[in-house]
């Protein structure tokens, strides 16, 4: 699994690097009315992807974050419950105080 991350990152940095080469152009962003930003196209994308790709990545590692916390409470709760001391046993009738068993086990009357 370890070669197809690696092998999928390096194609997707190329992609990028190959993006970036062939579209290296200045670009003009207006901002507000008389603000100006001059920068490359690829400076541009990146920068684009990466605002939003960082408030999905947040959210995502709060709910991790968030699971990982609950499952160990969970865990807690069930292994504290699992060692929890059993309650008091109820004393054993002696062997003596129960009637015989019956002779006929289907018929016990006989």
């Amino acid at each position: 699994m370890q070669i197809v991350r690696t092998v999928v990152w390096t194609l997707v940095l190329f992609a990028l690097l190959a993006f970036s080469f062939f579209n290296w152009s200045p670009v003009e962003v207006h901002l507000w009315s008389n603000l100006v930003l001059e920068t490359k196209l690829p400076v541009l994308v990146v920068v684009s992807f990466l605002f939003g790709l960082l408030p999905m990545w947040l959210i995502h590692r709060t709910q991790k974050w968030r699971m990982n916390r609950r499952v160990s409470a969970l865990e807690a709760v069930t292994t504290k419950l699992a060692t929890a001391q059993s309650p008091a046993s109820t004393p054993s009738v002696a062997k003596a105080d129960l009637p015989p068993e019956p002779t006929n086990p289907v018929d016990p009357e006989k």
